[in-house]
């Protein structure tokens, strides 16, 4: 499961660098795409030890 994760989150940095290259955001725009995309990763991880550590 961790690995299918990792693939989806790979696609997305994908999806989200290729939207980049072509709407032509400049080396801003594309930090600012990335720390987006790297917020909602960070997110998911944080909510996935949380719930552990509560239920666990």
């Amino acid at each position: 499961m961790p690995l299918l994760i990792f693939a989806l989150v790979a696609f997305m940095g994908y999806i989200v660098w290729d939207l980049a290259k072509k709407s032509k955001a400049g080396r801003y725009g594309t930090a600012v795409l990335f720390l987006a995309l790297g917020l909602g990763v960070v997110g998911f991880v944080i909510k996935a030890i949380i719930i552990e550590q509560v239920g666990g």
